[in-house]
């Protein structure tokens, strides 16, 4: 083992996830599971029966006290604090420029507290930056990561299988949450997911993290539940048109040009003034310079995050992701393009370095359920 190795942060399933075989990687400093089998046998029993992924790594802040929801309200691009206790909202925690600084799930628990669940590598910059904004407030942050974990299982069978012992959860509406009691734990159990498949995501104590996981694989109907690792996560998240951290969202490209208005509250007179909110209503009166488009791919040779876009020679835009689709069988990618020129249906080419990939522009998403 390398020095490297031996620094990485572990989830509490890492020896479970090396029992089970799974290949494992350094992604934003955590020994996580790459794959078990393949990307492509993960990925396809995700989409025709359940996938349980580790999801530990993505941090949990938990916000406590009066003004727990203004201090998460003036943060992120979603209003929060009229959040119903029970729910959680998907927003973007933006600079004053508009650019993100991470994309969040916030979970209102009760009247003052509330849960962010944020990205791995954006952890420490997010404790950081909350901190700063609610210096003065009245509340508590608390970083959880290392004492919870955090399961998602994901898939069309997801809901039967969790049914078989939960009444609960599988009346749960979308992006709302519950808690159940397992093994004499509380766990919270959120219905939102990363696939565009149904399914649940559930934070619980570190400790009982792979009891859950072998629960889980002898429940009636295990068989049909497997392991997914990293790689099969990209290429669902990627045909479900969500974007990532790193890829669609960034500190230097604007908000807006995502493309999900359904994250942004502007033009609430109830709202108090937030953070980079000036930037963001610019953006949606006047336009983004390029916006996120799909692109539909000729031949099955995968585009990849910076390969140039071209129209009649000219760079009009730059990949932020793109795989070979296993659902679809056939090479996606999304791309930032020059706003004047991504109208649904227009040519492209994407530069490969040896060769030109013939490319059409197309919605997202590409696969829905």
């Amino acid at each position: 083992m390398s020095p490297t190795e031996t620094m990485l942060k572990k989830t509490p399933m890492h020896d479970w996830h090396v029992a089970a075989g799974a290949k494992m990687v350094d992604f934003a400093g955590w020994s996580m599971p790459l794959l078990y089998t393949s990307i492509i046998e993960e990925h396809v029993n995700v989409r025709t029966n359940v996938g349980m992924f580790d999801v530990s790594h993505m941090g949990r802040i938990r916000f406590e006290g009066a003004d727990a929801g203004a201090l998460l309200d003036r943060c992120c691009s979603r209003r929060v604090d009229n959040t119903p206790i029970g729910a959680a909202r998907y927003g973007i925690v933006c600079n004053e420029m508009g650019c993100a600084l991470d994309d969040v799930l916030i979970y209102r628990i009760d009247d003052e507290e509330f849960l962010a669940v944020v990205n791995a590598s954006n952890r420490e910059k997010l404790l950081a930056h909350f901190n700063e904004v609610g210096a003065e407030d009245r509340c508590t942050i608390r970083d959880e990561t290392f004492e919870t974990a955090m399961v998602a299982m994901q898939g069309p069978e997801a809901m039967e299988l969790i049914g078989a012992f939960s009444s609960q959860v599988p009346a749960l509406k979308r992006f709302r949450f519950t808690t159940v009691e397992v093994f004499g734990a509380r766990v919270l159990v959120s219905r939102t997911g990363y696939t565009g498949e149904d399914g649940v995501e559930a934070i619980m104590p570190a400790a009982m993290a792979t009891s859950a996981a072998e629960l889980l694989s002898a429940m009636p109907g295990s068989d049909a539940i497997k392991p997914a690792g990293l790689g099969a996560r990209d290429t669902l998240r990627l045909e479900a048109g969500m974007p990532l951290y790193g890829h669609e969202l960034e500190e230097d490209i604007p908000a807006y040009a995502v493309g999900m208005p359904f994250a942004f509250s502007l033009g609430d007179p109830e709202r108090r003034p937030f953070i980079g909110q000036a930037a963001l209503e610019s953006q949606k009166a006047d336009g983004t310079p390029r916006k996120l488009i799909g692109l539909n791919i000729e031949g099955r040779r995968a585009a990849r995050q910076g390969m140039a876009v071209t129209s009649g020679g000219a760079e009009v835009g730059v990949v932020t992701s793109g795989c070979l689709s296993p659902t679809l069988d056939r090479s996606i990618a999304m791309a930032y393009v020059d706003s004047a020129r991504c109208a649904e249906g227009a040519a492209f080419e994407v530069q490969t370095g040896r060769a030109a990939l013939n490319a059409t522009a197309c919605g997202i998403p590409f696969y829905k359920v």
